[in-house]
């Protein structure tokens, strides 16, 4: 049996260990140090793990009230346990700067003993002379004894916990929180459905059952089923709050239907079963609370969906082992989880397992996240603010969660179309840090580049930028992308899904390029875009550019600089010309640490231009009107480039090396079935991503992003369409409804609609 533990860059894990277990560190993605501090009676427990250097992660850890403060002093305890001073403590050193990815060092256990594996992290040079941002490492602990049950150990707390309750297989607790207070719902073993149910206190004393009503619910969230983690806030039937949903690391639960009844079990021939229904009325009847059939409850953990013909349907959950929910009181409550007893179908996996309830004082403070999880076997990754966001939240409230990140969509005193007509005619910033960006180094960087994208690496110059595709072996986009060269052998991968890591790194290890390393850059660089007809006035008057890099007003299309804010001693920061607005713009790349440094600059600076700042919903109608295409609406992995609007990034005739997906393009190329245009519809209806596009009853092509342009005063949609009906002034009718009893007639136009030359970024 082998366990795994990632530790983060910066970060310290603890892992236990026992004799005759074999403990693996690995370096992931290569160049990453690590430090091994052994805590045990015996020095020798862990063979071979002599210490040769200064513990500089534990020496630099601090205690606090946060989470990161509390899992620092849950450390910083251990060493005290084991009377190691923290200033003193020691570690093995393991790896360095030319390890490669992948390298293993493994050691034997003699011993019981906690292993503290900590993984340094210097931050990135942001020049590209040594670009090497830290990265993870993985702990692999291989049990000596594989045959042994081992008991799922609970997440670290967030906190310290007011109390701990564990609710076993099959049954229900209730217990009372008081307002603002936060309770945490695990899924302890995984796959396990939790039904939560909860009422307003002081109603309940004064007997009314004021509790978690559906209806309500999802008529305030504007959705047909409310779920937790996507939406705000849960309320009782007089439309006031009980809960609010702060975490949730697993994305996916049910609609708010029934807890399992007595009913459905006796249905499908089981009576007597015990259920979630019977559970909660036994352990609620000491709060006063009437015995109900069937009670509505916030289904945590349980896996719904409704297929194709809008049935509604279940399967195993998506939770896993330590996955959880974490809600805070709007009032005081009585609450009720439970620990679904359904072992007849899959929804707790056939087996039933224990949920664990942690509850939390309500003076601490939790980041409000979503988890993501890049594959099935990765460890879920919280929504993060970016360095930029102490600025913009204080300009708006208005955020939504964006490929892991908190971006604002709108800001306060503006709006997405004053956002929108201050970068047409004069100057916006924007925080794009939530792009992903990666350091493709070594001897095979440019090869690998060469191999895995559309366009020819070969030609791109030192301080030059290249739009390009990435592509499936069946000419699917994996992502569109941009690629700056640093040197010779130094590439940085701009890319909007976190995933093209890992896709790069596949395709180095199947074409056997060894001296490659694909390190994940983006938590060492987030960016802003200042774009607008003003951008370059304003921005020449803070960035200095040193002797050998051009001057801002030089610098060309889609060239960039390495240069310094205000002055030859300012941050050191890079900026690109490019952009996602179809006008005059830059990129400004800085280190987290100094984005509020920028932002200010830019801000101030800003004023006597009439910048202003630019949410998501006034990008989209940026981008849709310049035909600038986005993942997920454009393309996806079952759409070829020419497909998607930007066959221009295949250069065939002139790239003679072979890529990934070279010769199903060819062949798609050869044998175009759809292509993307424009419509412009009548009237004022808006066209909506995936709406049917018609001509008579046959449906001939499908939208892809739709909005009303302000400058056009029109409703523009961009759409994939069958290759015979692309030439522009086609009628067409977008299909609403069922796709026919509603049509909003259009007309094909050429793209894009704005600035067809694209002569203002140019200009």
């Amino acid at each position: 049996m082998v366990e795994r533990f990632r530790v983060a860059p910066g970060s310290v894990t603890a892992v236990t260990v026992a004799g005759g277990d074999r403990l693996v560190v690995v370096d992931r993605h290569g160049r990453q140090p690590a430090e091994l501090t052994v805590l045990a009676a015996d020095p020798r427990a862990v063979v071979d793990a002599r210490p040769d250097a200064a513990a500089t992660v534990l020496r630099r850890l601090v205690a606090g009230p946060d989470e990161n403060g509390y899992a620092a002093g849950r450390i910083l305890t251990m060493l005290a346990t084991h009377q190691i001073d923290q200033h003193d403590a020691a570690a093995l050193r393991l790896f360095g700067d030319s390890s490669p990815a992948g390298a293993r060092a493994g050691f034997t256990v003699d011993d019981d003993a906690v292993v503290l594996i900590a993984a340094p992290a210097v931050p990135m040079c942001l020049s590209g002379t040594d670009p090497n941002p830290p990265s993870e490492v993985l702990v692999e602990v291989h049990r000596a004894d594989p045959s042994r049950p081992a008991d799922p150990e609970l997440p670290e707390p967030l906190a310290e916990p007011l109390w701990d309750m564990r609710i076993d297989a099959a049954t229900a607790s209730s217990y009372q929180v008081r307002a603002g207070q936060f309770v945490q719902i695990i899924d302890v073993a995984g796959r396990q459905c939790s039904d939560f149910l909860a009422f307003d206190a002081d109603a309940l004393g004064d007997g009314a059952e004021c509790g978690l009503d559906a209806t309500t619910t999802r008529t305030i969230a504007g959705a047909a089923y409310p779920r937790p983690g996507l939406f705000g806030r849960f309320y009782d039937n007089r439309a006031r709050p009980l809960v609010e949903v702060v975490r949730d690391t697993v994305g996916r639960h049910d609609t708010f239907a029934l807890a399992c009844t007595a009913k459905y079990y006796a249905d499908l021939g089981y009576p007597g079963h015990v259920n979630c229904t019977d559970n909660f009325n036994a352990t609620l009847s000491r709060f006063g609370v009437a015995a109900r059939p069937g009670w509505p409850a916030l289904n945590l953990f349980y896996n719904t969906a409704f297929d194709a013909h809008h049935q509604l349907i279940s399967d195993e959950p998506w939770s896993r082992a330590g996955d959880y929910v974490l809600l805070r009181a709007c009032t005081d409550l009585v609450c009720a989880s439970s620990a679904c007893p359904d072992d007849i179908d899959p929804a707790n996996g056939w087996t039933p397992t224990d949920i664990h309830v942690r509850v939390y004082d309500s003076t601490r403070r939790f980041s409000v996240a979503v988890g993501h999880r890049l594959t099935p076997d990765a460890e879920p990754v919280l929504t993060k603010p970016t360095a930029f966001a102490s600025r913009t939240e204080t300009l708006t409230k208005q955020f939504t969660e964006y490929r892991g990140y908190w971006l604002p969509t709108a800001f306060d005193n503006f709006g997405a179309h004053q956002e929108y007509w201050a970068c047409r005619e004069r100057v916006a910033v924007m925080d794009l840090s939530a792009l992903r960006k990666f350091e493709v180094l070594g001897p095979d960087a440019e090869t690998l580049l060469q191999t895995t994208l559309t366009r020819d690496i070969r030609r791109l110059a030192r301080g030059q930028v290249v739009y390009s595709a990435m592509c499936t072996e069946t000419g699917g986009v994996v992502d569109d992308c941009t690629v700056l060269r640093l040197g010779d052998n130094n590439f940085r991968f701009i890319g909007g899904d976190p995933y093209d890591g890992i896709w790069l790194r596949t395709q180095a290890e199947k074409s056997g390029l060894h001296q490659v390393w694909i390190k994940d850059s983006t938590d060492q660089m987030h960016n802003i875009a200042v774009q607008g007809p003003a951008s370059r006035d304003l921005l020449a008057g803070v960035v200095w550019s040193p002797p050998g890099q051009p001057a801002l007003r030089d610098l060309g299309w889609f060239r960039f600089l390495i240069g310094r804010l205000g002055g030859p001693d300012g941050l050191p920061l890079l900026v690109s010309r490019t952009g996602y607005s179809g006008e005059l713009g830059y990129e400004l790349w800085v280190h987290p640490d100094d984005a509020g440094a920028l932002w200010d600059t830019v801000w101030n600076a800003g004023e006597s231009y009439g910048l202003a700042p630019l949410g998501l919903d006034a990008l989209e109608l940026l981008r849709v009107e310049s035909g600038l295409v986005a993942a997920g609406h454009e393309f996806d992995d079952q759409t070829d480039p020419f497909e998607a609007g930007i066959g221009f990034t295949v250069p065939l005739k002139t790239k003679t090396d072979d890529f990934v997906g070279r010769a199903a393009l060819t062949e798609r190329k050869a044998h175009p079935q759809r292509a993307l245009v424009g419509l412009r519809l009548d009237g004022n209806e808006v066209a909506a991503h995936g709406d049917c596009v018609h001509i008579g009853r046959a449906q001939v092509g499908v939208v892809t992003s739709g909005v009303r342009s302000p400058l056009l005063g029109a409703s523009i949609a961009l759409c994939r369409i069958a290759v015979q009906h692309v030439e522009p002034g086609t009628r067409v009718e977008v299909g609403k409804l069922d796709g026919h009893r509603k049509r909003l007639p259009a007309t094909v136009t050429a793209i894009p609609f704005y600035d067809p030359e694209k002569s203002r970024p140019r200009a």
